[in-house]
């Protein structure tokens, strides 16, 4: 039997409440869309560079979301020394999109399931308006919570051109 990725549901979009309440939904929004993207894909299919000359596959953009939730909530914010989740050997970086194989395709997406969890526990105790440091520049989990819905809301674009391209499905 060939696995394939589980169908999904996106959470309603939140239209009252206070600020992070907002934020968190459209994250989870947003999240539960590239799963969407995903739902009913074989492993093969999932990396299958479907938009030439492109070599963007869904599962490299699963993948590197992973990486990007864990870098800035986990690393960056909550100041967590964990690991990257996909690294090339030598260290050269994309190895998100590079390694992608459709033999831990179902790995890769509990993965990303897991590091939303982890993300959102590393923030649970912490107020909008708590500051890091990156690059000598004070930056906010308000700001964050934003970077990461508006990273989410791109690759969701890529997702469906590459879901389109692999079995045509449009919309949601």
């Amino acid at each position: 039997m060939t696995w394939t990725a589980p169908p999904t549901t996106r959470p309603d979009l939140p239209t009252t409440g206070d600020e992070r309440t907002i934020l968190e939904g459209y994250l989870d929004w947003h999240r539960a869309t590239v799963l969407l993207k995903c739902a009913g894909l074989t492993g093969g299919q999932l990396c299958r560079a479907a938009v030439p000359p492109s070599p963007l596959t869904l599962l490299g953009l699963v993948r590197h979301l992973a990486d990007v939730e864990r870098i800035w909530f986990r690393v960056r914010f909550a100041g967590q020394q964990v690991p990257k989740l996909y690294q090339h050997a030598d260290g050269a970086p994309g190895a998100s999109f590079d390694l992608a194989d459709p033999a831990h395709a179902e790995r890769d997406l509990d993965r990303l399931v897991q590091e939303w969890q982890e993300c959102r526990d590393a923030v649970a105790g912490a107020d909008l308006s708590d500051e890091v440091e990156l690059g000598g520049k004070p930056v906010s989990l308000r700001w964050i919570y934003v970077h990461m819905i508006e990273e989410y809301a791109r690759h969701n674009g890529h997702a469906d051109l590459l879901r389109e391209g692999v079995d045509g499905t449009t919309g949601a």
